[in-house]
């Protein structure tokens, strides 16, 4: 494992958690305001080590943080990113500024609140994607739903407390599941480490177990059908800021714990239950697609079309090939990139029009041609059109989907079809439909530009140069698939050694597979070579 002498990943973690305390010592809605976004560019600088030092040849954690937490319960604070970890945390990064600008006016009440909410959401995001010790994973984990249920609470739509209530009450239960699991895990091997944990062997039934409860916990995170209902009630009502971390890096904890979790360490049983989850994921692709095409609110058009983009990752995944898997990594980078930009989108032209309906909002780039071009390039990355990082990332899963099946193949097309009626339909009707009502609104402001063109930047690059993002990853996923196809077919419960007074010198009349009985005198030597397919 490669470690450096300054704590990056520590950095990264807490300051803006103290910051977060430093928040509340500052009077004046524009100086917190000023603050958060200081904060949000030194973040941006204090990722950079990580950007510039990753080591993209090798498969092993790196920068390495491990001290001595709770030693009579073996916890330690253990940190360290792999490239299945790295990019999720260079987004979360990116989105926190981004979050801030796209706030400047839409928070007008609480905003020293809000704000402090938005700098733990960001360290308990960081966090997740870092810890390697079980114990501080899920301290991390829980940590999330405290800032996210008051995003959506405080500052949500008048729905919010039936949103906010539905969201916790979903992601709880999928935490209790998947805190049994760890304590299982504790019990079997007597560690939390989660780099420990992934070298141990375990039987075939405690890995049925361990993988549905962590399975249960991760799709409702994900979600997948059928434990998406509180996805459209939860980007309905939360502000704008919270809708893009809700998209871009909440949703993707799920599939990170698929990866990172049930693949390493329930191999065998990710295999057993893989075709359910692959059901689960085509599912969740076509009804998702379905149900966005019906929508009339653009929030819950793209809500919706995150259950469908966030199955294509799932299925990407169980389908067990390089190239799934890593289109299902950079799908995951890729959809933060693009739904977060659509709900920045929603959110800009909600603080013109006070209305998410499409009818109230068609025919805009008359009056917003910026914006109208925005939203053009957002949505076409989002049905994956050649140029785009929706389309690369689509792609790779579409052929690792095609290694495993044909018919899983076209079931995949059909999902993309479907994608793209929704998305055209948005397009088409808030770009160039008939307007209702004559506007006069003007167009993007400066801070909107910022908070925008970066995402535009990296939707084209990511598109045409995705070779530096797959360098990051790559090592990382062949690593995980080897170790993998290597270890999914143990599934013989261990057996006790009898005692060697009991065995020592025993004869053993054994009826061969042609008839004849042969004696076999005990020897470790040479009875552990006998194969049993040998023997009746």
């Amino acid at each position: 494992m490669l470690n450096t002498g300054f704590p990056v990943l520590s950095a990264l973690i807490f300051f803006p958690l103290i910051a977060a305390v430093v928040l509340f010592f500052l009077r004046g809605d524009s100086n917190i305001r000023l603050f958060t976004l200081v904060v949000s560019l030194i973040e941006c600088v204090l990722v950079v080590p990580i950007l510039l030092g990753f080591d993209t040849t090798t498969a092993n954690f790196q920068f390495v943080e491990k001290h001595a937490w709770i030693e009579a319960w073996n916890i330690y604070y253990y940190l360290g990113i792999d490239g299945i970890s790295v990019l999720m945390v260079l987004l979360t990064v990116l989105l926190l500024p981004i979050c801030v600008l796209c706030s400047w006016k839409y928070i007008g009440q609480r905003v020293k609140e809000f704000h402090f909410c938005l700098l733990l959401m960001t360290t308990a995001c960081i966090g997740i994607f870092s810890a390697l010790d079980f114990i501080l994973f899920y301290i991390f984990w829980e940590a999330m739903l405290i800032p996210m249920y008051l995003m959506i609470a405080v500052w949500g739509g008048p729905q919010r407390r039936y949103a906010s209530l539905k969201f916790f009450l979903y992601t709880l239960a999928g935490s209790t599941l998947f805190l049994a699991a760890i304590v299982a895990f504790f019990i079997n091997t007597g560690t939390f480490s989660i780099p420990e944990l992934m070298e141990h062997r375990y039987a075939f039934q405690f890995q049925l177990w361990t993988f549905l409860a962590m399975a249960l916990a991760f799709a409702i995170k994900v979600p997948l059908y059928p434990f998406h209902t509180w996805l459209p009630a939860a980007h309905v009502e939360a502000p704008t800021a919270g809708s893009v971390l809700l998209a871009s890096i909440l949703l993707k904890m799920g599939t990170y714990g698929f990866l990172r979790f049930c693949l390493p360490i329930t191999p065998a049983a990710s295999e057993f239950f893989a075709p359910l989850m692959i059901a689960l994921a085509l599912i969740s692709i076509i009804v998702g697609s379905l149900l966005a095409i019906g929508q009339s609110d653009m929030k819950k058009l793209i809500a919706y079309s995150s259950v469908a983009h966030m199955g294509f990752v799932t299925l990407g995944i169980f389908v067990f090939a390089f190239r799934g898997v890593e289109g299902a990594i950079m799908h995951m980078v890729n959809h933060g990139i693009i739904t977060g930009a659509m709900f920045l989108l929603v959110g800009l032209i909600y603080e013109r029009s006070h209305s998410r309906e499409l009818s109230e909002n068609m025919g805009v780039s008359k009056y917003l041609p910026a914006y109208t071009g925005f939203l053009l390039l957002f949505g076409l990355a989002a049905f994956g059109f050649p140029g785009t990082n929706g389309f690369f990332s689509k792609l790779l899963v579409l052929l690792g989907v095609f290694e495993a099946s044909y018919i899983l193949g076209v079931l995949f097309v059909i999902g993309l079809i479907l994608g793209l009626v929704y998305l055209l339909r948005l397009l088409l009707n808030v770009g160039w439909g008939s307007p209702s009502s004559v506007k006069g609104w003007t167009d993007m402001n400066t801070r909107e530009w910022v908070y925008l063109v970066p995402l535009g930047l990296l939707v084209i690059y990511l598109g045409v140069a995705p070779g530096r993002a797959l360098s990051f990853i790559s090592p990382s996923i062949e690593n995980l698939l080897d170790n993998f196809h290597a270890e999914k077919d143990i599934r013989v419960e261990p057996v006790p050694e009898p005692a060697p007074e009991i065995v020592s010198g025993m004869v053993l009349e054994l009826e061969a597979s042609s008839g004849e009985f042969v004696q076999v005198t005990h020897s470790d030597a040479v009875f552990n070579r006998f194969d049993h397919q040998d023997f009746k």
